[in-house]
């Protein structure tokens, strides 16, 4: 009966000893996961051929400090832009398969949320209504050989309106603009509220608000991702709806930085790899398999979870997965 009772005090012990091993591993390999450190300059593509800074802000005289013969009167009064976009006044774009257009005849200046968040891009992204701005419509990761074996080998084009097909095609492009805007009756029951407020800093504009209610589905989702994109959808004042830098940070192409967003999100802190200048943790080369006490875990691939901010619907916390089970893979 003793030696019995040594040898389960002694099992218990080492069962022990293992589950706090276990722990430790995964804060460690948790810890590392959130110190991704980057081995090339973050601005990467936006470098744009060694101007740096200066091949879209242009600290002096705007467009027309960068050479460009510009008849928009307001280039360079706001973030200092370098580019011409007069010619992209008056256009209207349709993207995605669902048809939504943005129409730019209202955004003459940088006053609009369409101006700030689709004009800037788009006039170097362009690449029908707009010069190439040194642009080789080639996916700068892609072309230095930083992407996983798995892409494939013909040229990633990043230029919209002339990618391959028929030139002015923006039907395969995800549709953004306040002609696709976001219902959020759609949201009901996530915990996700929006609320439109006006702009304390600039009369006649509008700024978006949201919060996630404590413990519900999306707050469980946050403990183990982000939503770094969905916070950054843009208002009229009316609709709500998406532009590219929702999705894009274009201030860096290879780290997302969570700290300043806050717990729970990711455990409120760190840096994680992303590609494409994607704002949010966004690693196609990351294992989604992890053994954990012998076993095989699948966790979800963070550019999955990239798009389960916003389609929030296909996550697995909406399917009622508990706070944690599933972790992402960065």
């Amino acid at each position: 009966m003793c030696c019995n009772t040594i040898q389960n005090e002694a099992v218990n012990f080492m069962k022990k000893v293992l589950f706090l091993t276990l722990i430790v591993l995964c804060a460690t390999g948790l810890a590392l996961a959130q110190n991704y450190v980057p081995t090339q300059d973050v601005l990467g593509a936006h470098q744009n051929g060694g101007r740096g800074c200066a091949g879209c802000h242009t600290p002096h005289s705007g467009a027309r400090g960068s050479g460009h013969n510009t008849t928009d009167p307001t280039t360079g009064n706001d973030a200092l832009w370098g580019q011409d976009v007069s010619v992209l006044y008056g256009k209207t774009i349709c993207s995605g398969n669902e048809g939504g257009c943005s129409t730019f005849s209202s955004a003459t200046s940088w006053s609009s949320p369409e101006g700030s968040g689709l004009l800037m891009c788009l006039s170097c992204h362009d690449g029908q209504y707009t010069p190439t701005n040194m642009m080789t419509n080639q996916s700068y990761e892609q072309k230095l050989g930083l992407l996983p074996k798995t892409y494939g080998s013909n040229p990633i084009p990043t230029l919209l309106g002339n990618d391959g097909s028929t030139i002015g095609n923006y039907i395969n492009d995800h549709p953004v603009g306040a002609g696709t805007p976001i219902d959020p009756n759609d949201w009901k029951g996530t915990g996700v509220t929006f609320t439109i407020v006006p702009s304390k800093r600039t009369p006649g504009q509008f700024n978006l608000q949201v919060t996630v209610a404590p413990g519900s589905p999306y707050d469980n989702f946050l403990a183990v991702y982000t939503d770094a994109a969905m916070i950054n959808y843009k208002t009229d004042g009316t609709n709500i709806f998406p532009v590219c830098t929702t999705c894009h940070n274009q201030h860096s192409m290879s780290v997302y930085n969570a700290g300043g967003r806050g717990a729970p999100v990711m455990g409120g802190a760190g840096t994680y790899q992303t590609f494409f200048f994607v704002n949010s943790p966004y690693n196609p080369g990351a294992n989604t398999i992890a053994t954990k006490g012998g076993l095989s875990t699948g966790r979800a691939a963070s550019t999955t979870q990239f798009c389960r901010q916003c389609h929030f619907g296909d996550s697995n916390e909406s399917y009622g997965a508990a706070r944690g089970s599933i972790p992402t893979a960065f």
